[in-house]
This record gives structure tokens, sequence and C-alpha cells, in this order.
């Protein structure tokens, strides 16, 4: 068999399968968080949220609202160097991100069903 044949019959075989793939993937909520960065963000942001009182008050000196959470879970990085990941129930998490001009980080405890929002500080260099 010619190569322009066998080729023909690959590329037919490709297009028939991208189809495939397109009709069963379509509409359907697909992601690919392989990085440890992305999996623990998104973890994280699943599961119901629970903020400290410390929090709290951070939030209202600081007058930031909670949706400061969100954004940092979406665009923050995870710091794995001062997070806490070798207990066995709930795990520490240091995010650290910018919201608002700001440079900030919270801490997060991630138990099975639940994250606590600890505590959260501006970061300064």
């Amino acid at each position: 068999m010619k190569f322009i044949k066998r080729l023909g019959y690959y590329l037919s075989g490709f297009a028939i399968g991208l189809v495939f793939l397109f009709f069963f993937l379509s509409g359907k909520r697909t992601s690919c968080d392989y990085s440890p960065n992305a999996r623990v963000k998104k973890n994280i942001r699943i599961k119901e949220r629970v903020v400290t009182d410390q929090a709290w008050t951070f939030f209202e000196n600081q007058k930031i609202d909670t949706s400061a959470i969100s954004k940092l879970l979406d665009r923050g990085k995870v710091d794995f160097k001062k997070s806490n990941t070798n207990l066995d129930s709930c795990k520490t998490y240091h995010i650290e991100g910018n919201y608002k001009e700001q440079e900030l980080g919270m801490l997060f405890e991630n138990c099975d069903s639940i994250v606590r929002v600890l505590e959260a500080f501006l970061v300064e260099d």
C-alpha cells in the first residue's frame, strides 16, 4: 500500500475520531487540571467554605469583601513551601495572589467536606 493511501486512511480515521470527541464532549464541563497548583485550587473551590473570625476581622479592617476568596482561588498561586501537606486529616495551603492591586495571601485548611479560611493577610515583599 502506498504512503498516500495510508495517509488518507489515517486522516479519515482521525477526522471521524475528532467528530466523535466533539459530539460526546460538547456541552459538558470538562477541564484538564493536571498541575498540582490547579488541582489544589479546584479542590478548594468545589467545597463549602467557612471563614474564621480572624479572617473576617481582616476583611472588615481592610474593607475587602469575600469575593476576594474566589478571585484568589481563581488567579492565585499555591506556595507549597509554606503549606503543610503532610497531615492526614486536614491539609493547610498557603495561597497568594493579586486582588485590587494588593498582594493578598490566605491560609486554607482543606478537610474532606469543608474548607476553612484560617487567616488572610497582606503579603509584603
